[in-house]
């Protein structure tokens, strides 16, 4: 999918030398098309990599995407440069009065905290409840997906405990054939990186919710609600080939004494290049969502939204 995005952003660049189609500002504005319109949460701490990482899932398939940039500003983010926030990045306030056929929030941080004792709590609930009638379709991921249930849903997240991190097989629940994983093998590898969870069965009590995914070691894994507007992801799938290797290496350096991420590496040997064995999940994860739930699901006019 064709991604308009400034055309001094840092993933341009990186993006370009992959193949992805980045498309530049002047040649989007030419198309007579109307755009995707994409908004992307960004609550990771290295927000540069981050954005990097959804936009090589959102592009190269044949519709414009544009992408807006938003952070909490009731928490500094401090593993960011100023500039960068200031030239890409709006806050909830700038796009509050705009519509959007789909909004991704990413993984945080923070999964040690109670969601009330999180810094941003009270405005990532205001932007929740701004997307019901803002937002066509919401994608939650990781620690935002736990968040998202808790805050719409009321379910509890659990501490682990110890860290659950790797690549884990996935198998589709068989009560419901999903158009999110069309296409998908029997079984399938995503990465986990959280110290908490949410457990199935506080997922089926409820009749809004639909348990499409899990793992027999990992877990939960994908939640849809009963309309297709919100699918809650409990991994990683947007995860780049060395980001569980970083994590590793950073929480040793920490004292944290981690597990070796489970079948990461060969033979789970930290010493051998990783594996990766989730890139085409990944990809015909997000190309599903654009394609089946925000291009052909979304209203023309945004503006009906408002009257949901």
């Amino acid at each position: 999918m064709p991604i308009r995005i400034k055309n001094d952003l840092p993933a341009k660049s990186i993006l370009e030398k992959e193949d992805i189609f980045v498309m530049p500002e002047e040649r989007a504005e030419a198309q007579d098309i109307r755009p995707l319109k994409i908004l992307l949460l960004n609550l990771m701490p290295t927000k540069i990599i981050t954005e990097t990482q959804f936009l090589r899932l959102l592009g190269n398939t044949p519709i414009q995407v544009e992408i807006d940039f938003v952070c909490t500003y009731t928490y500094t983010p401090t593993n960011t440069p100023a500039e960068h926030l200031i030239k890409f990045y709006e806050a909830f306030d700038d796009v509050k009065d705009r519509l959007y056929d789909g909004m991704i929030i990413t993984g945080a941080p923070v999964e040690n905290m109670p969601f009330e004792e999180v810094a941003y709590w009270q405005e990532f609930c205001r932007i929740l409840e701004w997307a019901k009638r803002h937002v066509y379709s919401t994608l939650y991921i990781c620690w935002a997906a736990q968040a998202g249930l808790y805050y719409h849903y009321g379910i509890p997240e659990y501490a682990l405990p110890k860290k659950k991190s790797g690549v884990f097989p996935h198998t589709l629940n068989p009560n419901y054939v999903d158009k999110l994983f069309r296409g998908f093998d029997d079984l399938f590898f995503v990465p986990h990186s959280r110290h908490t969870e949410v457990r199935s069965e506080d997922i089926v009590k409820n009749n809004r919710l639909k348990l499409l995914s899990e793992s027999p070691v990992a877990g939960v894994f994908a939640v849809s609600d009963d309309t297709g507007r919100q699918f809650f992801i409990c991994g990683h799938p947007e995860y780049d080939p060395m980001t569980l290797k970083a994590e590793y290496e950073r929480d040793l350096a920490q004292g944290l004494n981690p597990s070796v991420p489970l079948n990461y590496y060969p033979d789970d040997n930290p010493s051998l290049p990783p594996l990766v064995r989730w890139r085409s999940t990944a990809n015909l994860l997000f190309y599903n969502w654009l394609n089946h739930y925000v291009y052909q699901d979304t209203p023309y006019d945004l503006n009906t939204l408002l009257n949901t």
